[in-house]
This record gives structure tokens, sequence and C-alpha cells, in this order.
């Protein structure tokens, strides 16, 4: 079996330079989109993803809920990271998403919960919501290698992460896991906190797929390296699924996607009159319309409702 990215990055002596410049991005913080350019998250300083010096672990856990390519037989290795770069007025975790829950821990900390996920049998380590904290990940790999970490990472994000930053994962996440929700300005700004995330989630999402292709699965169906693309079908979100579907079959026809149907009011949403237009589930003739939308632009690779 073909070693993982980190594991190569330790093997050929460039993970520590790497980790040196995602350690820089934290003072003053650029790390993500948000601008938040005062900060000095060395200072233990916050920013608009409440989150300062250490990144905040609310659970790590085997998941068996994930797509079928990262649960396999024995799981998803998952930590979820407390914060978010967005604030989406359904989020369906916003105790954890926009607030500083959990417990810091350190590099040597989330080293040992990765490698605890191995221990359990995990398939793979699956980072939750990390935009915003990746020097922090990116400290604990060499700590987490160095003690026999083998298995892939899964960047599981939001998709609003800057290029550049991205660029600091080239050739040490696997697989590449964004949640693209809309490529609508307007409903981006209402619904998630950020007009511009069309534009950034577009770009990020082409960078991801430059860096790792195709999902590519081994003998067991089990992801190994890829993109593998998630896309919440909300009330009233033809032309969201539309536009994504567009987007992804412009990179690759082969691009895999999940067009999930569970979304449900909530946070805000439930009773809100500015809301009202998704205060409700989607139907199922929505549904429908979002998966033939994506075949329609030629993607294949679909786990649907």
């Amino acid at each position: 079996m073909a070693a993982t990215g980190a594991v190569r990055a330790q093997r050929e002596g460039w993970l520590g330079d790497r980790v040196a410049r995602a350690r820089e991005l934290l003072r003053p913080c650029r790390v993500c989109p948000r601008p938040c350019r005062a900060v000095d998250r060395l200072d233990d300083e916050v920013g608009g993803c409440r989150i300062g010096r250490w990144a905040r672990v609310v659970g790590a856990a085997p998941h068996h809920g994930e797509e079928d390519a990262l649960r396999g037989r024995r799981g998803s290795g998952t930590i979820f990271f407390s914060g978010c770069n967005l604030r989406c007025v359904f989020c369906q975790n916003a105790d954890i998403a926009h607030t500083a829950a959990g417990r810091e821990v350190t590099e040597q900390q989330l080293a040992g919960l990765m490698l605890d996920l191995q221990r359990q049998g995990c398939h793979n380590i699956n980072l939750v919501t990390p935009e915003h904290v990746l020097p922090q990940i990116l400290e604990a790999l060499p700590t987490a290698v160095e003690q026999g970490l083998t298995l892939p990472l899964v960047w599981n994000t939001s998709a609003y992460e800057d290029p550049a930053t991205l660029s600091l994962l080239d050739g040490l996440v696997d697989v590449y896991l964004p949640d693209v929700k809309t490529l609508d300005p307007e409903r981006a700004r209402r619904y998630l906190g950020a007009a511009d995330y069309p534009d950034i989630a577009a770009r990020a999402v082409a960078e991801m797929h430059r860096q790792v292709g195709d999902l590519v699965v081994d003998d067991r169906g089990v992801a190994r390296r890829g993109l593998l693309v998630r896309h919440l079908v909300m009330p009233g979100g033809e032309a969201d699924a539309r536009a994504v579907a567009e987007l992804l079959a412009s990179l690759s026809t082969d691009t895999a996607v999940n067009v999930m149907g569970q979304y449900r009011p909530a946070h805000k949403v439930p009773g809100n009159e500015r809301y009202a237009a998704i205060d409700r589930r989607p139907w199922a003739a929505e549904l429908g319309a979002a998966v033939a939308a994506f075949r329609a632009a030629g993607l294949w690779r679909l786990e649907a409702p």
C-alpha cells in the first residue's frame, strides 16, 4: 500500500518546513479568508472563528455515518474541532461551530488523538471543520508520523478556504471532502454570512482537485486519495445544484459527489420570518431535481438520497 502524504513528507524531509510556514499565518491571522488580520493567535488572541493559539476538540471517535468510501467497515476516525469561519444561519452544530466549545489540545495531544483512532482500526483520520486550525493540525503531524501514524488524512471542510493557504496542504492531505453549499452570492450572504463564499469555494475546490485528482479507492472500496464533494440540498436550491454540478463537471466528470438530503431548519431558522424560505425540509421533487442536475452535467459517481 502506498505511503500517505504525511508519511512521504516526513520521509522526504519537507514536513517541518510546511509546519513553520503554516505557523507564521497565525501572527497576524491570515489562515482563512476572514479579515482578522489584526489578530495575533500566537498570543492567544481570537478572531471570527473564536479560536486562539490552540485548536479545541469536542470529540474524537470512529464515525459510521460518513460516505461509504470513508466509513468502510471500521469507521472514519473523526476529530471534531470547535469554531468555524462561516456563520450559517441553519447550522445544525451551532453549539460547537459558533463557540469555543470542547477542550484545548496541544500538538502532542492532537497527535495522540490521531494515533488512538488508528489503534481503534479506523480507515482514516477525518478532520472535521479544520479550516481555521490548519497550522495547529500541521504542527501535530510530525509527532503523529514519528509515532506511527500511517492513515490517510481527510480534510472535511466547508470549502471556505484561501487557495494560497491550501497550497500548504499540497502533498499532505490525501482526501479532500468539501461541502460546496451555494455559488449564489446573495444566498451566501444571507445564509452563510459570507457573500464572497461562491468565488472562494470555487477556487478552493479547483485547488483541491489539482492537488489530489479524482477519488481513488482500494480493493475494499475505501478512499485512499482524491476529491469527494458534498452538496447539501436546501429548499429552493435547484439553481445551487445546477451551478455546483457545472463547476465540478468543469474539473472532471469523474468527480465523486454526495448529494445530501438531510437539511432541516435549525439554529436561527425555525420561526424566523427572515429565513422563511428555508424554514422547511427540502421536498422530494427538489432532491430529485438536484440529483438530475448532477447527472445532466455528466457526473456519474453519485451518492444520493
